[in-house]
């Protein structure tokens, strides 16, 4: 009797401490067991009182089966004396202690595990990025329109720069000093000549 019920023992050690920085853990559930079983399922418990499942996976010799919880994303697999439990996206909140419960489906009688000591996984806290608010313009446009505008500022100076010179040389030409005082005979004295203009006298010359 005592042999038998040492056979069918399963043996279960885990890694005592993860810590998690990047979102992502791997949880390796060794175990030991020299029974006859054919059939198992693995799973993995997040709390003291391992009441949540987190994820499973079962095997028989020819089919393995694994599954999630909707609240983890978790993905369960087997190798040699070793279940491996895998999960991403990970958060803050879901730092807690993980046990490992190893079972024997098929054939009987039903074995478990005895409770390991355990895995806690920490998971830090992901830094918020602050990004600087782009603009809606990409920055080759805005580089592109500001040269336009630049160069068009300094046509727009040049020409009036040239304007006001031209303007300048045209004024200096037109304020040369000539007298032009019309003069008009003496019978045309009243049509129209302003009394300003002298009326030359020709008797003066006949004597």
């Amino acid at each position: 009797f005592l042999p038998s019920l040492l056979e069918n023992k399963i043996l279960v050690a885990q890694h005592p401490l993860l810590i998690v920085a990047n979102q992502t853990a791997t949880l390796v559930c060794n175990y030991t067991y020299n029974g006859t079983g054919k059939e198992f399922r693995a799973s993995l418990h997040k709390g003291t009182d391992s009441s949540v499942e987190v994820c499973f996976i079962s095997w028989n010799t020819t089919k393995i089966n694994s599954n999630s919880s909707k609240e983890f994303n978790c993905q369960g697999d087997r190798d040699k004396d070793k279940v491996i439990f895998n999960l991403w996206n990970m958060n803050a909140n879901q730092t807690d202690i993980y046990f490992c419960k190893i079972e024997v489906m098929y054939p009987p009688p039903y074995v478990y595990n005895e409770k390991s000591n355990g895995t806690v996984i920490h998971v830090k806290e992901t830094p918020t990025k602050i990004q600087e608010p782009q603009s809606a313009i990409p920055l080759w446009i805005l580089a592109t329109v500001t040269g336009i505008l630049a160069l068009y500022s300094m046509l727009i100076t040049a020409v009036f720069i040239n304007y006001w010179q031209k303007s300048k040389k045209h004024m200096y030409h037109q304020s040369d000093y000539m007298n032009m005082t019309p003069r008009h005979p003496p019978y045309q004295k009243n049509k129209g000549y302003p009394s300003y203009a002298p009326t030359r006298d020709y008797t003066a010359y006949r004597s």
